[in-house]
């Protein structure tokens, strides 16, 4: 649950549009405030994706998506903001591990 603080006017105009039948609670409201905020500045969505991936929340791929770009291009978005994947290098051990237990 995330908590936040509204100006008193924000709070009245957004009870508003739930009582007017706009949205049906206040939860969509921040919700469809929230997406137009992300597809009116990109920058945002690529850099929620950033620190989201940074903090190993979610992977690569997901990340990519939430930004709305490919892998490749979000892997050159990191580098560019400096941040380089650690790749796992397992040993042959436990590779031949792996290919025992698939078969």
């Amino acid at each position: 649950m995330v908590s936040i603080f509204l100006p008193k006017l924000m709070e009245a105009q957004i009870d508003a549009l739930v009582r007017a039948g706009y949205y049906s609670s206040t939860s969509e409201v921040v919700k469809d405030a929230l997406r137009l905020l992300f597809e009116t500045k990109k920058e945002l969505k690529t850099a929620s994706a950033v620190e989201l991936y940074k903090s190993g929340e979610i992977s690569l791929g997901k990340a990519a998506e939430i930004a709305g770009v490919t892998v490749v291009e979000f892997k050159e978005i990191l580098a560019s903001r400096g941040v380089y994947r650690e790749l796992e290098v397992e040993s042959t051990e436990e590779i031949d591990e792996k290919v025992k237990n698939r078969k």
